[in-house]
């Protein structure tokens, strides 16, 4: 009797399995002829060796359909299991707008005319300066197209930051080690991925290396080669910070750079690195630059009221 053994590594065990082996079940209905077992991160089966190619290659299909969808049930696992190619099982994009589908299967797509033309101008620029108040969705739309970038595999690994110290504070008196006393300042980002990247497999690209998340100042001295890499809060740069950040750019390598210069936490009379870099590199062939404004406002619809106020008064002053 022939043995075949196929390890999962891009997914959780728990997750291809479902709930109380349901999905081994299944398997096993449609493959009465092999004595499937499960266990660990492992799959076994035994039997003829034509049948065998047959369950290894629908495997692979549905590890593929959970690489692109993150998400497998029943429903997919019978439609992957009935289908005779590709295109009979994969699910049929109405828009064709859909960045990248987050957990649970959920697609995230571009939500107005302003993350569009983002999008676009990321796949046309290996430099993309997205910029524009809180809640018109700049970070999460970058983190989409990072994401995207390493399933795909156009990058090798998704590396993000942002200014560790936002208001002149000194991290001194927050308890815990470094990360500790980073991580608040790096949870937007934690956020985002989430929505994105089942937790199993998030925790395993941190734990590799495959995403980086880290603080300005960690980029310095460092060539980001292969890598979608998002500097996030960039208004709270200074001219030494920006300038750094953008020279570490190495090859195959796609750089986006979000802020709101309307929040710029920085002391008085210090220029911020975003400002600037606007006005230095606006002419540079291969740098896109996005103007997101209040239309652009996804969350609450109080916050689009909330910016007008404050810029009222920000006019008046």
């Amino acid at each position: 009797m022939n043995e075949l053994i196929i390890e999962l590594t891009e997914i959780g065990p728990r997750e291809f399995f479902g709930l109380e082996n349901a999905n081994i079940e299944l398997l096993k209905k449609y493959f009465p002829k092999l004595k499937i077992v499960a266990r660990g991160n492992k799959i076994k089966a035994y039997g003829d060796e034509e049948i065998l190619e047959e369950f290894d290659r629908r495997i692979t299909m549905l590890l593929e359909q959970y690489s692109k969808y993150n998400k497998i049930d029943e429903n997919v696992i019978e439609r992957v299991l009935l289908s005779r190619s590709r295109e009979e099982y994969e699910t049929p994009t109405k828009s064709g707008e859909v960045i990248v589908h987050g957990v649970s299967g959920k697609p995230v797509k571009p939500q107005t005319a302003n993350q569009r033309k983002l999008v676009a101008l990321m796949q046309k620029n290996d430099m993309v300066f997205a910029v524009g108040p809180a809640g018109t969705g700049k970070t999460y739309t970058g983190v989409a197209l990072a994401v995207k970038a390493l399933k795909e595999r156009e990058v090798k690994r998704i590396i993000l930051t942002r200014p560790a110290v936002e208001a002149g504070e000194n991290l001194g008196f927050l308890p815990g080690d470094l990360k500790e006393k980073l991580d608040p300042y790096m949870q937007p980002l934690y956020d985002a991925l989430r929505d994105m990247i089942p937790a199993e497999k998030l925790a395993s690209h941190i734990e590799n290396g495959v995403i980086q998340i880290a603080p300005l100042a960690f980029m310095r001295g460092r060539t980001l080669d292969n890598a979608f890499v998002i500097l996030d809060e960039a208004q709270n740069t200074t001219h030494a910070q920006m300038k750094m950040f953008l020279t570490r750019m190495g090859k195959n390598a796609k750089f986006m750079i979000t802020g709101d210069p309307g929040q710029i936490d920085l002391p008085r009379r210090i220029t911020s690195g975003l400002k600037e870099a606007l006005l230095v590199l606006k002419d540079v062939e291969g740098v896109g630059m996005i103007y997101l404004d209040d239309k652009d406002v996804i969350r609450h619809r109080l916050v689009k009221e909330v910016i007008a106020a404050y810029r009222k008064i920000e006019n008046i002053e």
